[in-house]
């Protein structure tokens, strides 16, 4: 089922030091009496840092992915363990990494977590050893590579960016570029159709622009929960009602797609635009990243074969 009683997001390390200390402290420092000055270091305000928050907005959960690849400081509160905090936080710091473009992420795993960590692919390696008094052990996650370079003699390939998406507005902006430069596929995967960003007049009628464009053209959405698009009246759902040999919609519902965090827009000529937490609009894009690209549309086609069309989206019949 999908968590609805906490969020997970990226935080800004100095505007969040406070809720940073609120769960590092008292896992790490009073429950597992690590050092204090060994629990904070000269990585922590380099790094991207995640963290979950319950309804009311208190921390619960965190981690962090340092520029070493490196996934560490991973800790939940007492109360909240064992409710899909400590997977979801995971989860979202190797999408992390692998919208960084990383080939591969490691972590010291405390040996008695070992096996949380295997349940995501990670692989021991090496001997274990003692980090602030607890017996650990090396773990690496190898994450599907890039497309590889043209073989000699062909002509270069056309060049991407990775841009660092960090607002709404850019967010908006760099979506309309993806959907105008589509050719006949866009793919959107979603958490409820975001209505501040596929709701407003510009995209609706980009999007519709796109589906009519060609005989060719579909543009397929997942979503986890359509009940809040439903009851706004979203506007790609009315779309989608006009035009549905060329928009189709499917929601999530199992186990584990209903668990990860993300949230993207690609499309067909290799752009796209990857969000690590989907309720938030800070991420990655790159409007000509063919091996970044062909991964989530891959993903996507995955959880697309397991989801199904959901009575809420179809058109009501008069």
């Amino acid at each position: 089922m999908i968590r609805n009683d906490f969020l997970v997001e990226i935080a800004d390390f100095e505007r969040d030091l406070a809720a940073l200390r609120a769960v590092r402290e008292p896992v790490f420092v009073v429950e597992q009496n690590v050092p204090i000055e060994l629990e904070w270091d000269e990585l922590d305000p380099r790094s991207r840092h995640v963290l979950a928050r319950d309804l009311d907005g208190t921390p619960i959960g965190t981690g962090r992915l340092t520029p070493e690849r490196k996934i560490g400081r991973m800790a939940v509160l007492r109360g909240w363990r064992g409710r899909g905090v400590g997977d979801a936080l995971l989860t979202a710091l190797i999408d992390l990494a692998r919208g960084l473009g990383h080939a591969e992420v490691e972590l010291h795993a405390q040996v008695s977590a070992i096996g949380f960590y295997e349940k995501f692919g990670f692989a021991a390696f090496g001997d274990e050893y003692d980090e602030a008094g607890i017996r650990h052990r090396s773990m690496r996650l190898e994450l599907a590579p890039l497309a590889p370079a043209p073989p000699p003699g062909l002509p270069p390939r056309r060049q991407g960016q990775l841009i660092d998406v960090e607002s709404l507005d850019q967010t908006r902006d760099l979506t309309l570029r993806l959907v105008a430069q589509a050719r006949r596929r866009l793919w959107l995967y979603t958490r409820d159709l975001d209505a501040l960003l596929y709701a407003t007049p510009d995209m609706l009628q980009a999007i519709k622009t796109f589906a009519l464009s060609n005989r060719e053209a579909l543009v397929r959405v997942l979503l986890h929960d359509p009940a809040t698009a439903v009851r706004n009246g979203h506007g790609l759902i009315a779309l989608a009602h006009r035009l549905p040999s060329r928009i189709e919609m499917r929601v999530i519902g199992e186990e584990p797609d209903t668990q990860y965090a993300g949230a993207f827009a690609c499309e067909d000529s290799g752009g796209y635009l990857f969000r690590p937490v989907g309720t938030r609009f800070e991420g990655t894009a790159d409007l000509h990243g063919p091996g970044r690209q062909r991964q989530l549309r891959e993903y996507f086609e995955q959880v697309w074969e397991r989801a199904a069309p959901s009575p809420e989206l179809r058109p009501v019949q008069l």
